[in-house]
């Protein structure tokens, strides 16, 4: 008899499981790779699911988490900072055709366009090692530091001892830790940080609820941030590692303005919600709103550079990182280069690319000849034939591995970011990526890709149907599970 309950519950947990799944207005190949996944290993597929498969921007009860950051923002903001983040003034600065893109970017809980009076794009390591220690050295009241990566390295230990010695100085030192991503370090690596004054919060929590805990294992934090004083931010794709530091090519940047207070608004939202405490007023950490400012149109730097930042995540109700590169794929009239390390496009963006091709616009993908990872590779060649033979130009940089999530669109729109082109980047880990509307950096950028195509090899249809047959087989085999990885 209770063998016979047993079967019964068992068969319905996998029939709720499976409805769950077809319901849920997702992407459908992720859909096929969780159903096949359940039907190949049942008991053990639904606890994968329950841990990596849920999309919680569907789920309010989930959302509930960043409810005490809205209310702590709402109680200490003003007409000036909301204007700021969320008027719609400055998006009527935006060359018209690309209007509807930063007005769409713009809704929700999402922050609208606003203006960086200086800007640095950074392709080299070393400077960015050198600009992040002397603006860390010269911080008077706040550090706040967010990455996927803080490695255990020369360069990494050397950033961990200036935040230290500022925190004994009484800097508010504030890290958020990605602890599962940085499994292999030692606790004690961060008990050093806390006991020198660094306040220091894990981005995955063990001890929250078990539930909650489990079932976000899945979410990584893939964002690279770094706001100093609330007056200088750092963003962009490079971790805080010597990989970085020496050996890979990445971009990133160093700015001010306005446009920091985007990057302050995303980490006091991850600090928040992953459990720190700030210790002022929340009006205290955007100095660029304390006093009432003008029209927000007539205030702007005049050389100041239109820049849109734009956090997603999860928890978020839409993927507005994917549906950005949709439209702008879509909406390119002249050319669009892209750059990423990671390439296992969602189908909106592959057929986008298509698309655009077909259509004879000048679309370029770059991406590493050598991958750093055994799965990226046969999971990054699995496209190639389709987006060949539709016309997208494939070019593999060798010699340092590119690291780089970029893209530089007609002249006008650049985007510099964490995202890569893939399922994660764009629906499970949390990212922010830089919109920014102004033909110099563009034209900055497109340098950027000419330089790096002086160390690329073009891949071509003809070269590239010639591959062996079992590597076609296990491309086509890792595809299946593309929306997974």
């Amino acid at each position: 008899m209770l063998q016979t309950i047993i079967t019964i519950l068992y068969i319905l947990l996998i029939i709720t499981v499976v409805v769950v799944i077809l319901v849920d207005n997702g992407d459908s190949g992720r859909k096929f790779a969780w159903l096949l996944i359940i039907a190949a290993i049942p008991l053990f597929g639904i606890l994968l699911y329950f841990m990596f498969g849920i999309n919680y921007r569907h789920h309010w009860i989930f959302n509930r988490r960043h409810q005490k950051y809205k209310d702590a923002f709402n109680l200490g903001t003003n007409e000036a900072l909301n204007d700021i983040l969320f008027g719609h003034e400055t998006e009527k600065m935006v060359r018209e055709d690309f209007r509807p893109l930063a007005a769409m970017m713009g809704r929700e809980a999402y922050p609208t366009v606003t203006t960086c009076d200086e800007l640095e794009i950074i392709t080299k390591g070393k400077r960015k090692f050198e600009l992040l220690c002397q603006d860390i050295l010269e911080a008077k009241e706040s550090i706040h530091m967010e990455y996927f990566h803080f490695g255990n390295d020369k360069g990494s230990k050397e950033i961990k001892e200036l935040l230290m010695q500022k925190a004994r100085e009484g800097v508010k030192v504030r890290f958020i830790n990605e602890n599962i991503a940085n499994f292999p370090i030692s606790s004690k690596y961060y008990d050093d940080m806390r006991e020198a004054g660094v306040e220091v919060v894990r981005f995955t929590n063990p001890r929250s609820h078990m539930f909650d805990f489990v079932t976000t294992l899945n979410y990584r934090n893939h964002r690279k941030i770094v706001v100093i004083d609330g007056r200088i931010g750092y963003t962009g794709g490079m971790n805080i590692n010597d990989h970085y530091f020496e050996h890979w090519r990445d971009t990133h940047m160093r700015l001010t303005g306005n446009a920091v207070a985007s990057l302050q608004y995303a980490f006091l939202d991850s600090w928040l919600t992953g459990g720190g405490t700030i210790d002022r007023a929340m009006i205290e950490y955007y100095p660029m709103a304390k006093a009432l400012l003008p029209d927000p149109i007539t205030s702007l730097h005049p050389q100041g550079k239109l820049m849109q930042i734009v956090p997603d995540e999860p928890d978020l109700p839409m993927p507005m990182l994917l549906y950005s590169y949709e439209w702008t794929i879509h909406h390119a009239k002249d050319y669009i280069w892209l750059q990423t390390p990671y390439f296992v496009p969602p189908e909106p963006i592959l057929d986008a690319m298509k698309i655009a091709a077909l259509s004879g616009i000048d679309i370029r993908l770059m991406l590493p000849e050598k991958a750093d990872n055994f799965i990226t590779r046969p999971a990054n060649r699995a496209y190639y034939e389709e987006i060949l033979g539709a016309g997208v130009r494939i070019f593999l940089r060798q010699g340092e591995f590119i690291h780089a999530k970029t893209f530089v669109c007609d002249d006008y729109l650049s985007s510099i970011g964490s995202a890569n082109m893939d399922a994660r980047s764009f629906g499970i880990n949390y990212e922010i990526n830089t919109y920014i509307y102004d033909r110099e950096t563009a034209l900055m950028n497109k340098a950027i890709c000419e330089k790096d195509l002086e160390q690329c090899r073009e891949l071509t249809l003809d070269e590239w149907s010639r591959r062996p047959w079992y590597k076609h087989l296990l491309e086509s085999v890792i595809r299946l599970f593309a929306p997974l990885l």
